[in-house]
């Protein structure tokens, strides 16, 4: 009892903290020595050493940190939710054009048209004036606010009249689908204002530093680390809470939780907004990072590349699919330099295998056989404690 009073009068940051699991723990801990180690070792040691990180290397490791708070969200909803969205590329790519736009009114007429207020593209398509759209991407605040709203705003839209209509499994994969699809034929048109096929590039500074600067990468890498920890504390705060135990049951059980008094809608709209406010960021961070956002962000494939990240890490572990998004990408990177073609194939052997032999992912698996070990050392020193003995 004076435990639970204890941690009433903490704040609700200082409980998350303490009532973090051990893995949780850890893996923030990782991400501070990520933060600290990186820039040290590419700042301080020769290119020689051993322990150096070179400057691509860094721009790699933020884009995995990109990658990894996607897959968190996308495990918050179907870990947590049951909500298995093949969709939420969406919500990164949406969050990436945001940014997007932003550096693009950052060019002014250092562009190859020199013309300070319209893009290259809208020049080349014989556009006369800004659109309405653009306007206020010129400010960072504004920009940023755009990051959240945009993939907030239409998560909620798509959300209230697909939970209010009791749309579950499959059929919410499916339409999930569809809306990632159709947005990725719309932004393909040129029509639209967003650079068409091409979509944008040629970024110059953020905030006035300059993006091919090695301190401006470096920042950019720090920055994702912070977002990343500010998600996973997020999620664990949401799935630690009551709100995170009627997620579970809805998962579980949906029909009883509705019989049962709660409205689930709105539980599951609640995350599926925060979900795609996550995966926003993810998508603004990743922008600068990488130099260019187009439409090939929004397709279909690249949303179940995120399910199978959060698949192999573990689903409803939250740090697993950050461990799965890290393990499936480095592959991805690494054999597709070594074996190019057959990287598609691998990829889906890895889920196959997965589903097969691992359904619980790995960190849910090692879970299991943490818990079996526990348990059998458990029997074993009860077996040999002094009580059993005087009872032989």
């Amino acid at each position: 009892m004076a435990d639970v009073i204890g941690r009433s009068q903490q704040g609700p940051f200082v409980s998350l903290m303490t009532g973090l699991p051990g893995g949780g723990k850890t893996f923030l801990g990782i991400l501070l020595v990520a933060a600290l180690f990186v820039p040290l070792s590419n700042t301080f040691l020769p290119p020689e050493s051993p322990f150096h990180v070179p400057t691509y290397m860094v721009s790699l490791l933020g884009k995995y940190l990109c990658y990894a708070l996607l897959a968190l969200s996308v495990d918050l909803i179907w870990g947590y939710a049951g909500i298995l969205s093949l969709g939420h590329g969406a919500f990164f790519a949406l969050g990436g054009y945001a940014m997007g736009m932003y550096l693009m009114r950052q060019i002014g007429d250092r562009g190859v048209y020199g013309n300070p207020l319209l893009p290259d593209f809208m020049v080349f398509l014989n556009w006369t004036e800004l659109p309405w759209y653009w306007h206020g991407f010129d400010m960072f605040p504004f920009a940023m606010l755009m990051v959240i709203v945009v993939p907030g705003l239409l998560a909620f839209v798509f959300g209230w009249f697909a939970f209010r209509s009791r749309v579950t499994g499959v059929y919410l994969s499916i339409i999930t689908q569809a809306m990632t699809y159709a947005l990725l034929l719309a932004f393909f048109r040129n029509d639209m204002g967003f650079g068409g096929n091409n979509g944008l590039t040629d970024f110059k500074d953020l905030l006035g530093f300059d993006l091919q600067a090695t301190s401006t990468r470096l920042g950019l890498f720090v920055a994702s680390i912070v977002a990343l920890a500010f998600g996973y504390l997020v999620c664990c705060f949401i799935t630690q809470s009551r709100l995170g135990r009627v997620l579970i049951a809805i998962r579980d059980a949906e029909s009883r939780t509705r019989f049962s008094g709660y409205r689930v809608e709105y539980y599951k709209l609640f995350v599926f907004v925060v979900s795609a406010v996550l995966a926003g960021i993810a998508g603004a961070l990743y922008v600068p990072q990488v130099g260019i956002i187009n439409p090939s962000e929004f397709s279909p494939a690249n949303s179940i590349e995120v399910v199978i990240w959060v698949a192999v890490g573990g689903r409803g572990t939250l740090w697993g699919a950050v461990l799965g998004a890290f393990i499936v990408n480095w592959g991805k990177s690494y054999f597709t330099g070594t074996f190019p073609e057959a990287w598609l194939y691998m990829l889906g052997g890895l889920f196959v295998f997965t589903t097969l032999f691992l359904p619980k992912g790995i960190v849910g698996t090692a879970g299991i056989w943490m818990d079996k070990f526990r348990a059998v050392r458990q029997s074993k020193m009860d077996i040999g404690s002094p009580a059993s003995v005087r009872e032989e």
